[in-house]
């Protein structure tokens, strides 16, 4: 029986007992068979889905290796998207809480390269990044990869199907051929299988079971006729009245115009997609994670990186042909014990699509009917938060809590009316509920934060 207790394991005091301050009371299944692996230098191919604990699985080992003494960089893991990339730097940041002068870096496109530059003339111990900018930085030569020993690839399938197979092959080049390479995967494509064994030495190959119970994620599958789509959708989600919805597309153009549509039934939407500019990008997951915004509309690969918790519902408005696809997908929703809601529309000519998916999870799949228009009229809710926008971030030294002591000084608003605040790099964004929103901007606008007059407005 595999051990799931993290004192098994050969970790320092102080590191166990950050784990506990951590909340990580026992080991996820990835983490069980994986960091015992990990921790005796065994290079791992895993295959796991979103949201199974694969961070903490290569974090916590390839930490055990860094030693802060040393100024150069001695791990490195690569992400398909920033967001991935800043959710693998914060959890990295938690766990090395142990390791004092621990220096974490993010390297990421779609933000400025300049001040990058500057981070590097001090080589961080860990660099966490997407391929395209890391292989900038190994060409101008501002980063050192020569005395890297562990190497992740992180959701590796989904950094191919970007094209950044030639990138990462190049940035590989740059690291010692006696490194640890860990490879984590939610599919394993044949594409998958090739890198992995270009760069990996024989690698232990672990799988976690990734089908999902039905009594955990409740999966409808709803046919339609041709034209049928949209409006099966609005009705859906009129019935079902989901706090967070993802709806996943095929194409760019088809985001983009089903949240259009959406917008215009009263259901309050937003697209993810490959044309959005970063800081767009970044304005429409800000605005979903803090439940100002209850339905997204993604294709796969924008959706890489979501750090949605509590997901309430996964529509399929577009069924992929590729089940491991479907499987990722909907394990998005159904988390931390919850019970999860999946919906899938399909054409008659798409049958065999769920006829596939069927098949890969070894069930019958469950059907289900449009819901009737009786209640057409249904009012859907606003949603809980509301979004205000302020106009410093942390480069100019703004915290969280510092927005938090703004909105709470004096008593007008509690602590529990404040929902999440993110702090990008001149700009912050603070969910408020949606009932207090004027009384917010009121608040910040009229009021100072950290001394000092700031421009905030609602989104």
């Amino acid at each position: 029986m595999t051990a799931t207790a993290f004192a098994s394991l050969p970790l320092s005091p102080a590191f166990l007992s950050n784990l506990q301050d951590l909340a990580y009371r026992e080991m996820t299944p990835i983490q069980a068979k994986a960091l015992p692996e990990v921790l005796a230098g065994k290079d791992v191919k895993a295959q796991a889905k979103t949201g199974s604990g694969k961070t903490a699985a290569f974090g916590i080992g390839l930490l055990q290796k860094i030693d802060p003494a040393k100024f150069h960089s001695q791990a490195l893991i690569l992400c398909p998207t920033r967001e991935l990339a800043d959710q693998v730097s914060k959890e990295l940041r938690r766990l090395a809480r142990p390791i004092p002068n621990t220096k974490i870096l993010t390297l990421c496109g779609g933000t400025p390269i300049g001040p990058q530059f500057a981070s590097l003339e001090h080589p961080p111990q860990i660099v966490v990044g997407t391929p395209g900018r890391i292989l900038k930085h190994c060409t101008k030569g501002t980063l050192k990869l020569d005395q890297v020993q562990t190497l992740v690839l992180d959701e590796a399938d989904r950094m191919l199907d970007m094209g950044f197979s030639e990138d990462i092959l190049a940035i590989i080049s740059h690291t010692p051929q006696t490194r640890q390479t860990l490879l984590f995967s939610a599919t394993y494509p044949k594409e998958i299988l090739a890198i992995s064994a270009s760069v990996q030495r024989n690698p232990v190959d672990i799988k976690v079971e990734s089908l999902h119970d039905d009594t955990v994620i409740k999966q409808l599958f709803i046919e339609v006729d041709k034209g049928g789509k949209s409006p099966a959708l609005i009705a859906l989600l009129q019935q079902y009245q989901p706090e967070s919805c993802v709806v996943f597309c095929g194409r760019k153009d088809q985001c983009q115009s089903l949240a259009d549509e959406l917008n215009g039934h009263g259901l309050k939407a937003l697209a993810l997609h490959g044309d959005l500019e970063q800081k767009e990008r970044d304005l429409v997951l800000v605005q979903f994670s803090n439940r100002s915004i209850p339905i997204l509309t993604a294709t796969d690969v924008a959706a890489r990186g979501l750090d949605i918790k509590e997901l309430g519902a996964v529509i399929n408005y577009e069924l992929s042909p590729d089940p491991e696809i479907y499987v990722h997908r909907i394990g998005r929703t159904g988390r931390a014990g919850n019970e999860g809601l999946a919906l899938s529309l399909f054409h008659t000519s798409e049958a065999p699509k769920v006829s596939a998916i069927s098949s890969y999870l070894k069930q019958e799949l469950s059907m289900a009917e449009v819901p009737s228009k009786t209640d057409a009229a249904i009012r859907i809710p606003e949603p809980a938060m509301a979004t205000l926008c302020i106009s410093e971030g942390r480069k100019n030294k703004l915290r969280p809590g510092d927005v938090l002591g703004a909105l709470t000084a004096g008593g007008k608003l509690l602590s529990s009316q404040i929902g999440k605040i993110d702090i990008f790099d001149f700009v912050a964004y603070v969910a408020v509920e949606r009932k207090e929103a004027g009384k917010a901007l009121k608040l910040l606008s009229e009021g100072k934060i950290k001394g000092r007059k700031m421009l905030v407005r609602r989104i």
